[in-house]
């Protein structure tokens, strides 16, 4: 397969830029949605993160209604709920509200981290007793509420709005632990290749190795999630990318940060072992260039993985210069 054989889908983490506010994020994340869906990506998905000054989307569901409620036919969900910080009765009720609020536009990607540090975890699961490793249960906990057959929901109790609503339910991974549980579960599964792509084959193989038919679904499905930035030219798409190597450079050396504008000579910031932990192994799997570049490089993924659907995400501290990207990005999959 080749990249206009699968679907497009958006990854976006709702960026506080150095300078910028949350609102100016969320107005946006907006503009983003609605060119996206205007350019034909199938998915626009906001990520769970707390604690983080420069990610603003920590009451993930709120920003999904609100993306929803100014779009009109793309899907909106999350990338992902990280179910431990939550309980799962309370996912069900959110997620209900939303798919009768925007019927047949919603999805439930779920994940078992954190997305954040211990001092926030520990804030967030106050009383739930959850390190992750019940997620298994959570997770039948929680689709049992949407459908009462599993029994797996608390006994007399039911989510409304939720029970007996059909919402996608996604499983999120870095790892194999969440790929043999949507293979075994017939549920479909996105590896987070966009920041932790070591386990990348490996896991989608066990995936496939482990796939049990469903009621929702009768092969594998399988969402790659990649980081790309297309410009005109090799040279300026990477120097766009420089915000993201900056971000991902604090994160490395334990430094909370809003998105940096793009420098020319990232050697001036990073040695060369930060460089080499970056640039060849968190964010290898990365498409950064040219529209022909870019295209490459992303049918040499999806050659590798397989995969039915890409979700692309960037980290562009210019609005315009990710508007641009995207576009651009869209041209590839309606041109082949």
């Amino acid at each position: 397969m080749a990249i206009h054989d699968i679907a497009l889908s958006l990854l976006d983490y709702t960026l506080v830029v150095e300078g910028g506010t949350a609102a100016r994020s969320f107005r946006e994340a907006v503009e983003l949605a609605r060119h996206a869906e205007q350019w034909g990506y199938r998915r626009y998905w906001v990520s769970e993160h707390h604690n983080m000054q420069g990610i603003a989307s920590s009451a993930t569901s709120i920003i999904i209604g609100h993306v929803a409620a100014h779009t009109n036919n793309i899907r909106v969900g999350s990338g992902g709920i990280m179910l431990p910080n939550h309980a799962p009765l309370a996912v069900a009720e959110q997620f209900g509200t939303l798919e009768s609020l925007f019927p047949g536009r919603i999805d439930l990607g779920l994940g078992r981290a954190s997305g954040s540090d211990q001092p926030a975890v520990r804030a967030l699961r106050r009383g739930l007793h959850s390190d992750g490793s019940q997620f298994p249960e959570q997770l039948h906990e929680l689709r049992s509420y949407f459908n009462p057959a599993l029994g797996g929901a608390v006994p007399g109790v039911k989510a409304y709005p939720g029970v007996g609503l059909d919402i996608p339910i996604w499983l999120l991974g870095s790892s194999g632990f969440s790929a043999e549980l949507a293979g075994q579960l017939g549920l479909p599964f996105v590896f987070a290749s966009h920041f932790a792509p070591d386990y990348l084959l490996p896991a989608l193989e066990l995936y496939h190795r482990s796939f049990r038919p469903s009621q929702v679904l009768d092969s594998p499905y399988v969402m790659v999630s990649v980081n790309v930035v297309v410009a005109d030219t090799d040279e300026e798409a990477k120097r766009l990318f420089t915000s993201q190597e900056q971000q991902m450079l604090n994160l490395v050396r334990g430094r909370d940060s809003k998105l940096m504008p793009p420098v020319d000579h990232m050697d001036q910031l990073w040695n060369e072992q930060e460089k080499a932990t970056i640039r060849d192994k968190m964010l290898r799997y990365s498409a950064i260039g040219s529209p022909d570049t870019v295209k490459a490089k992303l049918d040499s993924i999806i050659k590798q993985t397989r995969a039915n659907e890409l979700m692309a995400t960037s980290q562009l501290y210019d609005q315009q210069a990710r508007l641009r990207s995207l576009e651009l990005l869209a041209q590839l999959y309606a041109n082949g």
